[in-house]
């Protein structure tokens, strides 16, 4: 009985965690919700320095769609947010996560949706701009928005947007306590990649089960003239698409 073969998404998602876990994002830890289950990230995002974010824990997960990459996923933080591009239930209002449509009513090019050129890591650069640099034109949380631009236009006096995340960031401190983590506090903290040991050896095993399954497909690919497999597909998507701006 011939083997099921894995999802072009798994062996994507394979491929950005493992690149992940050897040369982290500075400022974010990922690991997966479950072992056994490459579509739900767990991701724990470092409030940066010199920013009303310092000193913050903030936790979010990442969830993949069966086509990924040429659908989307979608970012939820578990944590509390109060930010004008973060709905009260978490989820992230961001340009680069918007399915890839032509809709003229939302504001956006097209070029700032998605597209199957963009990856985890550049999506985790997008939420850290985000939080510092919120987009007030379409706020997801209007009230939110409103405080936010009273408290830049006067140069920080009115300070009750920048309160209200002090006590948010205050209140991480106890999730970082039952993780175990020690919060970054200095730039040179900071700029540490971290990086995430596996639990147990159940994730090399996944590895190992998903670069045989790749191997396989790559010599039936080369056998019936496919492409180069996953990676000749990739290449054809990456060459046909403009870069998101």
């Amino acid at each position: 009985m011939a083997q099921q073969a894995t999802p072009s998404s798994q062996k994507a998602l394979m491929v950005e965690l493992k690149s992940l876990q050897e040369q982290p994002v500075e400022g974010f830890r990922i690991t997966l919700v479950e072992e056994s289950d490459l579509y739900n990230w767990e991701v724990a995002i470092f409030g940066p320095p010199n920013t009303l974010y310092e000193g913050g824990y903030f936790k979010a997960h990442i969830k993949f769609p069966v086509d990924y990459p040429y659908s989307p996923p979608t970012f939820r933080f578990l944590t509390k947010m109060w930010h004008p591009n973060i709905y009260e239930n978490g989820d992230v209002c961001i340009s680069i996560l918007h399915p890839p449509v032509d809709d003229p009513q939302s504001g956006e090019l097209p070029s700032e949706r998605w597209n199957p050129t963009q990856n985890v890591r550049t999506i985790l650069l997008s939420v850290i701009s985000l939080l510092n640099e919120p987009n007030t034109f379409s706020p997801a949380n209007v009230d939110a928005s409103v405080m936010f631009r009273k408290w830049r236009d006067s140069k920080g006096k009115e300070k009750e947007y920048a309160e209200i995340i002090r006590k948010q960031v205050l209140a991480t401190a106890a999730d970082a306590d039952r993780d175990g983590v020690k919060v970054p506090r200095t730039l040179a903290e900071y700029c540490i990649q971290t990086r995430v040991p596996s639990q147990d050896s159940s994730s090399d095993l996944l590895y190992d089960d998903l670069y045989d399954d790749m191997e396989e497909s790559e010599e039936e690919d080369s056998e019936g003239g496919g492409g180069g497999g996953l990676w000749g597909r990739a290449n054809d998507v990456s060459g046909s698409l403009a870069p998101v701006a």
